[in-house]
């Protein structure tokens, strides 16, 4: 009776448990009982040991790095065994320098290198930490100050190079929801910020003021199209001062009247304009007299007219405090070593007790640009301030023969004993700019100095397409 009672019961509680669950776990047992099987008789090898043995001689792995033409002008540098200053020895050869952005001539400055050796003496050569981890010495913070200081506004971060405090400046506020007005000429450190912020990302035409007021007076329809979230999307322009790849001077009055009509955050680049535009060097912002709180954030390099290494950001605290967490240059690089943040607070103090150095850097700027449209063959379109020019051949050539002519300017000059070069770019680049000859205006040469340029210049130009003419 008793074990009728416990059968019946055990009936009772299997015909309460869900049919699925019943199933399920037959399946899992049914599984376990071939995944065991299995295990114990493997599969019989039924593959082909020849056609594979002949698959594998034939294959071939694709290379690491394309084949590269042995030679390319990248695996024959020329070699420079001298001060890099107004005259640079390059392979032997004493040459008038107009290849490096030192506009004002402080490179090789005597203050400089006094103040890098007693720098030396006191901290050694390096930092050997970021500056949230024992890479923060006192003249980090001096130069920051003084930077802030020069500059006209609230505060200022020190980067160890200047590329990427561009980079790293850009997506430490641009995000992935955010929508980002760019000049399509931007610098390659401008380019790869970009690509870090992953923001969308709207390019108009070069310093075209009205090709960027029609893009932002059709983005309310686009947002129309697609509303998700637009109500957390933020707007930003992004131009240079001077442009690295034109040598053209950004309308910065114009963009600013229509970041304030459009409500855009705006970000400027003065790399090139930092030392050499305004009165007193203060750049763009000065060149044009523009309220420096208009701009929400000025981002500029101490390697071109500074005659240092590193970057730098300037705003308000509230901007650039953010990027003391935020920007990936500044919390995972090496800090800026001591003795180059001791070189730039020197040129700080030379430029603002000679301004006339700015002075004579645009006097310079302005002759060269006038008698460099003399040379008939030869075409420049960069601002006649700017201390960058970029030189073109006229007329429509082929890509590659304009650059094959272009390199053999170059050399003549060199053999000439005139240094200046041809801008190279990577493939990674967008919209790779027009092959030209670069040359960067100092205000460390004379008039002599000039007159010798112009007359190397057109001497070399002329023979060059005499000599092509000839062969073609």
């Amino acid at each position: 009776m008793t074990s009728r009672f416990v059968f019946l019961r055990s009936t009772d509680f299997l015909s309460t448990i869900p049919q699925y669950y019943t199933f399920f776990l037959a399946f899992i047992v049914l599984w376990i009982t071939w995944y065991f099987a299995k295990k114990r008789n493997p599969p019989a090898n039924d593959i082909d040991t020849g056609e594979l043995n002949r698959k594998l001689e034939e294959w071939r792995p694709e290379p690491l790095v394309p084949e590269i033409d042995k030679d390319h002008a990248s695996l024959s540098t020329r070699k420079i065994t001298s001060k890099v200053g107004k005259k640079i020895v390059v392979d032997g050869q004493n040459c008038l320098n107009l290849g490096t952005h030192n506009y004002l001539g402080l490179a090789d400055d005597p203050e400089l290198e006094r103040k890098g050796l007693e720098a030396i003496q006191k901290y050694g050569v390096g930092s050997c930490g970021p500056r949230g981890f024992y890479g923060t010495v006192d003249v980090h913070l001096e130069l920051e100050e003084r930077l802030a200081q020069f500059m006209q506004m609230e505060e200022a971060i020190l980067y160890s190079y200047g590329f990427s405090a561009i980079a790293s400046a850009i997506p430490a506020y641009c995000k992935r929801k955010d929508l980002v007005f760019v000049d399509e000429k931007v610098n390659f450190a401008i380019q790869k910020g970009l690509d870090a912020s992953k923001s969308q990302i709207k390019y108009f035409k070069h310093n075209d003021v009205q090709d960027l007021e029609s893009l932002l007076t059709l983005q309310p329809e686009l947002n129309k199209m697609n509303s998700k979230n637009i109500e957390m999307t933020r707007k930003f322009l992004i131009v240079e001062g001077i442009y690295m790849n034109t040598g053209t001077i950004c309308p910065l009055p114009d963009m600013v009247a229509l970041c304030r009509k459009y409500k855009l955050r705006i970000f400027v680049d003065e790399s090139i304009s930092f030392g050499t535009l305004g009165k007193t060097g203060k750049g763009v912002t000065e060149h044009f007299g523009v309220p420096r709180h208009e701009i929400d954030m000025i981002m500029g390099s101490l390697e071109w007219s500074v005659g240092s290494i590193g970057g730098f950001c300037v705003g308000s605290s509230f901007v650039i405090e953010h990027q003391r967490l935020s920007g990936l240059g500044y919390c995972f690089s090496a800090s800026l070593p001591p003795l180059l943040a001791s070189a730039a607070i020197a040129s700080l103090d030379i430029i603002e007790k000679k301004p006339e150095l700015i002075q004579i850097l645009a006097k310079n700027c302005y002759v060269f640009d006038q008698e460099i449209r003399d040379i008939k063959d030869l075409d420049c379109l960069s601002a006649a301030e700017s201390p960058v020019k970029h030189l073109y051949l006229k007329g429509n050539h082929d890509r590659a023969y304009e650059a094959e002519l272009l390199k053999m300017i170059s050399d003549k000059c060199f053999e000439s004993e005139l240094s200046l070069i041809m801008p190279a770019y990577l493939p990674a680049e967008r919209d790779c700019p027009r092959p030209s000859l670069r040359m960067c205006i100092s205000a460390s040469l004379s008039e002599c100095d000039i007159k010798f340029v112009i007359k190397t210049l057109k001497n070399c130009v002329t023979n060059t397409l005499l000599l092509s003419t000839k062969e073609t």
